[in-house]
């Protein structure tokens, strides 16, 4: 492998030994290939001027820089617009390890021929890097021989890596399309550590869901900056793809003008849900319930309510689905059966025999320390919220959403999503 370090303000000789010039910079293709194939190299031919070699004229980059051609057959490149300058705009420079999933600092990179090309394989995090980069690489090797505690060399494939420098557009497409598919929370981790401006520019190219998704998992500080950047009808659009307890959340944060302005942009279905949850005294149940969840009419077979549920679109909304809450036709609870339990059952079973004289249920001003209570002392994933006038069932709250009054928003976040 050859190593970008090594070819620092190294000369650049022709077919013939001839000194053209010391190499500035290596250009690469900015495109999503797993190795990014090179293209030019920059040579400073004195202390103003810059050339530009186009890849297919380099004979060797390792142990000297080589061309094929003479000095006088050495055409010039032109730039098209697409190409990654390594040393100005990579090396030692903040990326997103895809894999990883973390922020890290490139301390060199790694280069690797085949056939005749070269191509960008892959970036030096760690260590030895560094050394390399000092030209002292031997002695941390002698070092760690001495103390038998090797130097742990961190390399990670070009495809993995994700730039977010915010000043090059067209990376920072390819670095999105990327980023996107990580996990949310994992992303959410990421932008913590970066400042607002850089944060706001690798989110502006996130489709809704995803930056919604993102969104439901950062903390009140960053979701406030990301919103308040946004174009107000995108703002709404992000917010209806948000569950109603996250978007109530962001929404009770937000100025009052800020937030009845993108209430009023939102799908009036979505609109209501909210205005619902906004109703309700921030730490009560009626303030963290979600409207989102499965449920299905008393008078079915487990058959029937399998195929209803398919057909739901309140079902299609419930991203957990852990239980299905049986209703009657007022809406009111009358039982609650684990989606396990639904589809282990008969199918001409009716749902009736799940309804049960008491059931485990807040009203919406329940403290939610006490919704807290009881789903740890029943061992629940959720709590159905209802109405104490009319036994209305209005929605639903989550483990997750119960436990922030044990653990600070910021820690719950960072846990394992049950939901």
């Amino acid at each position: 492998m050859i190593y970008i370090s090594q070819l620092l303000r190294q000369r650049v000789w022709d077919a013939y030994g001839n000194a053209i010039g010391r190499l500035n910079d290596i250009m690469v293709s900015a495109t999503e290939q797993n190795m990014a194939p090179l293209v030019a190299l920059v040579l400073n031919k004195n202390r103003r001027n810059l050339c530009y070699i186009p890849a297919e004229q380099i004979a060797s980059l390792w142990p000297s820089i080589t061309l094929k051609v003479s000095v006088d057959k050495v055409s010039a490149y032109v730039p098209q617009g697409h190409e990654l300058q390594l040393i100005n705009r990579v090396l030692d420079q903040q990326i997103v390890d895809i894999e990883g999933k973390r922020l890290v600092r490139v301390n060199d990179l790694q280069l690797a021929r085949s056939g005749e090309r070269f191509f960008l394989t892959g970036v030096d995090v760690s260590g030895q890097g560094v050394l390399r980069r000092l030209g002292i690489e031997w002695l941390g090797k002698g070092v760690s021989k001495i103390l038998n505690h090797p130097i742990e060399s961190r390399v990670i494939p070009w495809e993995f890596v994700a730039s977010i420098e915010h000043d090059n557009p067209l990376r920072l497409r390819v670095s999105q399309s990327r980023i996107v598919k990580m996990p949310p929370a994992d992303i959410a981790a990421i932008l913590d550590d970066l400042d607002h401006h850089t944060s706001r520019a690798l989110l502006q190219g996130f489709p809704n869901e995803a930056l919604a998704d993102t969104l439901e998992e950062s903390s009140t500080e960053m979701q406030m900056a990301i919103v308040s950047t946004l174009h107000p009808e995108r703002a709404a659009d992000v917010l209806e793809e948000m569950d109603p307890d996250e978007a109530a959340d962001l929404l009770a944060d937000l100025p009052d003008q800020t937030s009845e302005t993108l209430l009023k942009l939102m799908e009036d279905d979505d609109a209501e849900d909210v205005r619902v949850l906004l109703a309700y005294p921030e730490n009560s149940a009626g303030g963290i319930m979600t409207t989102e969840y499965a449920h299905v009419p008393h008078h079915l077979t487990v058959q029937e309510a399998l195929e209803y549920l398919r057909n739901s679109e309140d079902a299609h909304e419930d991203e957990v689905m852990y239980y299905v809450y049986i209703q009657d036709d007022n809406h009111c609870l009358c039982g609650v059966v684990s989606l396990r339990n639904l589809v282990m059952a008969s199918p001409n079973e009716e749902l009736k025999q799940w309804e049960r004289a008491e059931l485990t249920s807040v009203n919406p001003l329940t403290p939610q320390q006490d919704v807290a209570y009881l789903i740890a002392k029943y061992d629940l994933l959720s709590v159905p919220v209802v109405n104490p006038e009319n036994g209305a069932m209005l929605g639903i709250v989550t483990v997750d959403d119960a436990i922030d009054t044990v653990l600070p928003t910021a820690w719950k976040k960072r846990l394992p999503r049950l939901f």
